[in-house]
């Protein structure tokens, strides 16, 4: 069902390579099926399966006056590739009311979407320089400094929740998309993100190219923006909108570049839709409501809707 891209042991390599790289090895991952127990171990079908990642997670429960509240570090299990098998089908909807109804909460599942343009990095203004691995240690280090100090300044009577931006989950993607790249074009990519402007006051984003179609369906292939950091977000955004610009561009020639049907950028911030808006790219808004929809349950003692999931971006699925 999601292998078009690649050969059929293409695909089973890739599977187990993915279980090597630094997210998923050391029990990282744990692949799951559904089978009914009381027959024999040879004779149980395989009725569904999947796959969690263990994750580092951030949350911090506001308190009755500033400095009150309490926050620490968790576990999170992102779960992926749900499959169920045709002839097992059909027992329920998927979508936000088939998660409500076994207890997930449905968050904000939307995106904005630019289309590929193979000129557009080489157009006149550009401010943003394109980064490869080697930038990333030191983004995702600011970064996740960045998110908690945000945790704890948002208020409004909360618990605010988010799956740290680290290097091993960014890298958990990059990895799987080498090892597609390689496999469909013979070559890896060097630019992982763009960023723009000074420590301090950069705006950077790091993405990821995925495949579902290969070269024969483009319809497929996504680049998926994984994350967006504005490091001051009380920065005008007269100050960051050409640097914003200039990475969307960059983006958009490497989707073109790299065969894919759009640009894809989750669920971004009030922040980020200003300069969305500002930047004069052309955009379509998408809400999902039936596919990728971003789901959580929550064992603390708050109810899991309730919850503020700060950072809901496309490097927190897997």
């Amino acid at each position: 069902m999601w292998g078009p891209a690649l050969s059929e042991a293409d695909y089973l390599a890739r599977e187990a390579y993915l279980t090597t790289v630094p997210l998923a090895r050391d029990g990282g991952i744990t692949h799951w099926i559904l089978t009914v127990r009381d027959l024999p171990e040879d004779g149980r079908p395989i009725l569904s399966s999947c796959e969690s990642l263990r994750k580092r997670a951030v949350y911090y429960r506001d308190g009755e006056g500033e400095g009150q509240g309490q926050g620490g570090d968790g576990v999170a299990h992102g779960i992926a590739s749900v499959f169920t098998e045709e002839r097992y089908r059909g027992k329920g909807d998927i979508g936000k009311t088939f998660y409500a109804r076994h207890g997930w909460a449905a968050f904000e599942s939307c995106h904005v979407a630019f289309r590929p343009d193979a000129g557009a990095a080489g157009e006149k203004g550009a401010v943003a320089r394109a980064i490869g691995y080697h930038e990333l240690a030191e983004l995702c280090a600011v970064d996740e400094r960045m998110l908690r100090a945000e945790l704890k300044r948002r208020g409004g009577g909360k618990t605010h929740v988010a799956l740290l931006p680290e290097l091993d989950a960014l890298l958990w993607h990059l990895m799987r998309e080498d090892y597609m790249t390689k496999c469909i074009f013979g070559k890896t990519p060097t630019v992982r993100g763009a960023v723009a402007g000074e420590p301090g006051k950069r705006v950077w984003a790091v993405w990821m190219r995925g495949y579902y179609g290969g070269l024969k369906k483009e319809e497929g292939n996504t680049l998926h923006v994984l994350r967006v950091v504005v490091e001051d977000p009380e920065q005008p955004d007269e100050e960051l909108v050409d640097g914003f610009r200039s990475i969307v561009q960059i983006a958009q020639a490497e989707a073109a570049e790299w065969k894919t049907q759009d640009v894809q950028m989750w669920n971004p911030t009030p922040k980020l839709r200003g300069l969305i808006d500002k930047c004069g790219v052309e955009y379509e808004f998408v809400d999902r409501d039936k596919e990728s929809i971003a789901s959580l349950m929550w064992y603390g003692d708050e109810p899991t809707a309730e919850l503020d999931w700060v950072a809901n971006e496309k490097y927190a699925w897997c």
